[in-house]
Formats: structure tokens, C-alpha cells, sequence
């Protein structure tokens, strides 16, 4: 389970990879869990981008987000007190 930072990190990794902070500690949970690799640019520049399980991650989280995933019988909507 990814933390808060974590993920806020995947999210500024997929928005802004040049304003990643490679130093990052999320950034190196990330890279271990394989959510995030390292590209090199052409100038020689190693910046982070999405692997497709980050992007499956985040493509899954828009789906919870959206409201999607509530049509499933596996997940249902906390019931109001």
C-alpha cells in the first residue's frame, strides 16, 4: 500500500516528471516497487517516469475516484450513518 506522499508522488512523476526531486524518498519506494523507472534524456538527464504498473495503478485509482468501480459487487459505498 502506497502512502500518501507516495502516491502524490506518482501523481507529480506522471504530471511533472522534470520537477521530480530524483532524492525523493517516495520516488525510491516507487522505484522498488516497480510503480516508476528512471529514463535517461538525451542530454544525459535521468528522469522518472511511469511504469505500466504505475500507470495501471493511477488508471485504477481514477476509476475508484470517478465512481466507476461502484458498479462492481466487489465494492460498495459506505452506507450513511
Amino acid at each position: 500500500m502506497l502512502s500518501p506522499h507516495e502516491f502524490a508522488t506518482l501523481l507529480l512523476v506522471k504530471n511533472a516528471p522534470d520537477l521530480t526531486d530524483i532524492d525523493r524518498g517516495e520516488l525510491k519506494t516507487l522505484l522498488e516497487q516497480q510503480l516508476v523507472a528512471l529514463e535517461q534524456t538525451v542530454s544525459g538527464i535521468a528522469l522518472p517516469t511511469l511504469t505500466p504498473g504505475g500507470q495501471s495503478l493511477l488508471r485504477a485509482m481514477a476509476s475508484l475516484i470517478s465512481g466507476d468501480a461502484l458498479q462492481s459487487n466487489d465494492i460498495r459505498p459506505a452506507e450513511a450513518p
